[in-house]
């Protein structure tokens, strides 16, 4: 017994041996990690209208850009959402609506003009459409983030064949180089992307503004929402008896500022005023089950509105199969 047993453990080197080289092929084979995100589109129909989010990129804000709120709270209300701070993940979105007569884009997002941000352009191709096929794009606002996909990367018209249009209000101040000349200079250059954004269609007679609240295309209001900047528009849209709000700018936090509408933003130009309207637009988007769309909501940024006890709460949207063609 004792002399087999020997005979037996003499042979463990050899099992080794073949066992190592039998895994090791195993561990040549193993599949590399593909380290890439899905295309940056997301789809609804709203009526027969439909509805492409695009995706523009993330960037990373500082908690403390949101004010009119003690640390404590602020920290305490990121902390409910898993958001560990001092950075927020803040995503930048763009919205293209397909009525089936026009083909109408809301914002345009940032370009390469930060870090992390640009790819609306791409985007829309991946979701099947090209620039040249744009009829209009509608801004919410005149900042970087929001006008710089107007341009190609030479600094040509990225959807030549588009009318661009803006609140006059939100044209008047960041188009006016006598205003900007009298900012202070860390925000001079904001207004200079502005106006390089917008000259190439200026120049082709394709910059329109409005006034106030009106009907700009068919199916498609704008609605005054100023505060975050002089001008800062929404748009609803509207179709088949369902509606979906486009919010741009009002909400730059998810996780504070529906809990705390009152908490205001760095870059709000008039702080009261764009809690104002965050307020009544909020209240207004519960009461009537609107559902809305944000350019700072985490992507696809759709959904609706809760009203809550103290404040209000954030409901995304459900991913929606569409109905095979």
């Amino acid at each position: 017994m004792i002399a087999f047993s020997f005979h037996r453990l003499t042979r463990v080197p050899l099992l080794f041996a073949v066992f190592f080289l039998f895994t090791a092929g195993f561990a040549e084979a193993v599949t590399p990690a593909q380290k890439t995100q899905v295309p940056g589109y997301y789809r609804l129909m709203l009526g027969n209208v439909e509805i492409t989010a695009l995706f523009d990129g993330t960037v990373a804000l500082d908690e403390t850009t949101l004010k009119n709120v003690t640390a404590r709270d602020r920290q305490r209300l990121l902390a409910k959402q898993f958001i560990a701070g001092p950075k927020m993940q803040t995503a930048v979105n763009a919205y293209l609506i397909n009525s089936g007569g026009k083909l109408v884009l809301i914002d345009a997002g940032a370009a390469k003009a930060a870090p992390g941000l640009g790819h609306v352009v791409d985007n829309l191709k991946a979701a099947g459409y090209s620039p040249e096929q744009v009829d209009a794009v509608l801004l919410t606002h005149l900042h970087f983030d929001h006008i710089n996909g107007l341009l190609t990367a030479d600094g040509q018209r990225a959807f030549p064949n588009a009318e661009i249009w803006s609140a006059k209000a939100d044209s008047d101040f960041w188009l006016s180089e006598e205003i900007a000349a009298k900012a202070p200079a860390g925000v001079q250059g904001f207004f200079k992307m502005s106006r390089d954004a917008a000259a190439p269609y200026r120049a082709k007679g394709q910059w329109k503004t409005f006034d106030s609240d009106r009907e700009l295309l068919p199916g498609i209001r704008s609605i005054d929402t100023h505060g975050h900047t002089p001008g800062h528009a929404s748009y609803l849209i509207a179709d088949g008896g369902q509606q979906l709000l486009v919010l741009g700018d009002l909400v730059h936090n998810h996780a504070v500022q529906f809990a705390r509408p009152d908490v205001a933003f760095e870059y709000d130009s008039d702080p009261p005023q764009a809690v104002k309207i965050r307020k009544q637009i909020f209240a207004r988007a519960a009461r009537e089950k609107l559902m809305i769309a944000g350019m700072h909501l985490p992507f696809p940024g759709i959904g609706h509105v809760r009203r809550e006890k103290k404040g209000f709460a954030w409901v995304p949207a459900e991913f929606t199969p569409l109905a095979a063609p």
